[in-house]
């Protein structure tokens, strides 16, 4: 039975402004109304945040040398978007970027925008077959992309793809292709574009800026495929230029902060939580190389006098797992966002005592959110921000419902659906995907169902306790049955564990739920037994928790590291078909002894 509206926002209202004695009561939490959600493009924040700001620095790239103020930043966007108009660009065209972290990929993000085209961000890590695929299913036009990106060479794609539109069978809607910094055999130039632009008339693309409205899509984002195929989800101005002026906001941002941010500018943490939560602020942001390189991060923390720092905990275990550089300074800094996966408890004393970071918050969010849903705030005690993800944003609106659809009451799992300014369009050319994931209620509220299971505190404290895809169920008999999830391990509280991950031994749904086998599987330190672990396991975290398989990352065929995407999050489908493939290989081992 669900509460009546009525109730639910009288009972919300009264917790911002005096929370009554008991707290909430229903898992239904709003935002703040405050302040007021602002109604403009990309390009009319960048126009306002360079008057404002225009000769601080606002893009510092230690791998180029590039040191750009807001004003290098906005009439950089002027020449590069003068050149999309003279190349033909039309607004709601797409218009595809493959690149590692660096000034050109900004630049670019911000004079689509001004155009009216629609950015497609391009996961830089994305094999020939994922390119195509992405390419094709957004009918992307021009396509901006390195010929190599770190240790990644993309000289076979840009062979494939051409330099002329009769050799791109790979592509049928690609018209050209744009090598983005530098030059690379036939192929058109960034620099070239800026030239066709350079006899536009500036009033052309004020003509253009007039006809955009904060309402339109401007980016396309496809989920990291962690656990199946990708979808794009459409952005709009509006989600990405609020969502980030809310993160910035959770942070303490000003224009005197200096945010250090390693994630890959093809992901929401590097484009949003990163480079716009530092726009919307006035900020400096640093981007240490072009793909994640710890020790890179290390000196522009130092060098730069960063008082933030991004990253996912695989980030920072890398950063703190190497040796510090002569005279390295961390007395800067003193907050970061931490998101991708929870924060280990030894995890979290090492970013307090080696890194400085006392006032880092951990934060959720997904793609279809633009991203951020709640944020911690720097004031929460160390015990909020290491078990919860803090607060829902303003204006945005969150419940926690059961398999029926009803609000369940506080305390209670069920999964975390969100609503308001936020949410994405869509999916781009899915509909039916789309409508699994946006409902609309009686009321005319639309949801976004995440998939996330999640609880809340009598406060509004947001827990995340796992995905309903991951969600374990072991016992065959229901008065047996027992729902677990990776992120109840904790194992890397083992003392000889340093990092841990959990899968289910299925890989199928219909027998997940169903008498499972739970696999941990960690980097060897000093290889502790099978029921040393399992002994661990039943006294530290209950008998029903403890694994019947256990792997180590770098035996029986299993590599060495444990497999990411491209912004850090552990591929669980690949994760699985290790442990499926290593278990096999026992029962043939077995067999034959």
């Amino acid at each position: 039975m669900t509460t009546p509206r009525s109730v639910q926002r009288l009972q919300q209202t009264l917790s911002h402004v005096q929370p009554a004695p008991g707290g909430l009561k229903w898992s239904h939490v709003e935002g703040p109304s405050t302040p007021e959600l602002l109604d403009i493009t990309l390009g009319e924040l960048l126009t306002l945040q360079a008057l404002q700001y225009g000769d601080y620095e606002c893009l510092v790239f230690p791998w180029t040398g590039a040191r750009w103020t807001y004003t290098d930043l906005k009439e950089e966007t002027d020449r590069l978007a003068r050149g999309l108009l003279a190349m033909g660009v039309q607004r709601g065209d797409r218009v595809g970027v493959m690149a590692g972290n660096c000034e050109q990929y900004i630049s670019l993000f911000f004079a689509a925008a001004r155009v009216g085209a629609i950015l497609v961000v391009l996961n830089n890590t994305y094999t020939p077959s994922d390119l195509y695929y992405a390419l094709n299913h957004s009918g992307c036009r021009f396509l901006f992309m390195t010929p190599r990106i770190g240790r990644h060479n993309l000289e076979d794609m840009l062979a494939e793809l051409g330099p002329t539109p009769k050799q791109r069978g790979a592509s049928k809607d690609l018209e050209e292709i744009i090598i983005l910094r530098n030059t690379y055999q036939d192929f058109t130039s960034y620099k070239d574009v800026i030239a066709r632009g350079s006899l536009h008339a500036a009033h052309v693309l004020q003509d253009r800026e007039a006809e955009l409205r904060s309402s339109d899509v401007c980016n396309l984002q496809f989920t990291s495929g962690s656990t199946g195929s990708p979808k794009a989800a459409m952005l709009t101005h509006s989600n990405l230029v609020n969502n980030s002026r809310f993160i910035g906001d959770r942070m303490k941002l000003t224009s005197f902060d200096i945010l250090c941010c390693p994630p890959p500018l093809f992901h929401c943490f590097g484009l949003v939580l990163g480079m716009l939560a530092v726009v919307t602020h006035g900020s400096k942001i640093v981007f240490p190389s072009e793909t994640f390189d710890p020790r890179a991060v290390l000196h522009a923390v130092s060098d730069e006098k960063c008082t933030a720092l991004h990253g996912v905990p695989t980030m920072f275990e890398a950063i703190l797992s190497i040796p510090k550089p002569s005279e390295f300074d961390t007395s800067n800094l003193r907050t970061g966002i931490i998101a991708g996966a929870p924060v280990p408890r030894p995890l979290m004393k090492r970013l307090f005592e080696e890194l400085n970071m006392t006032e880092y918050t951990s934060s959720y969010g997904l793609t279809e959110a633009s991203p951020t849903c709640f944020n911690a705030f720097t004031t929460d005690s160390i015990h909020t921000r290491l078990t919860t993800v803090g607060k829902v944003l303003p204006h945005a609106r969150a419940k926690i419902i059961d398999a029926q659809g009803n609000i369940v009451p506080i305390g209670e799992r069920g999964e975390l659906c969100m609503a308001g300014y936020q949410l994405m369009k869509g999916y781009w050319n899915n509909a039916e995907r789309t409508a699994e994931a946006l409902t609309t209620d009686s009321e005319g509220t639309v949801w976004l169902n995440t998939g996330d299971e999640a609880s809340f505190d009598e406060q509004g404290y947001c827990t995340i306790t796992g995905r309903f895809k991951d969600i374990i169920i072991r016992g065959k008999s229901h008065l047996r049955r027992e729902h677990l999830s990776p992120r109840d391990r904790r194992a890397t509280d083992c003392p000889r564990i340093n990092r841990a991950c959990l899968r289910h031994r299925h890989p199928r749904p219909e027998i997940r739920r169903s008498g499972g086998r739970v696999h941990p599987i960690g980097p060897r330190q000093s290889r502790p037994t099978d029921e040393t672990l399992r002994t661990w396991t039943r006294e530290t975290l209950g008998r029903h928790k403890a694994p019947q398989y256990v792997f180590v990352f770098g035996q029986e065929g299993i590599p060495s590291t444990i497999p990411v995407t491209g912004s850090g999050k552990v591929r669980k489908v690949e994760l699985r078909q290790l442990a499926v493939r290593a278990l096999a290989g026992r029962a043939e081992r077995a067999a034959q002894a």
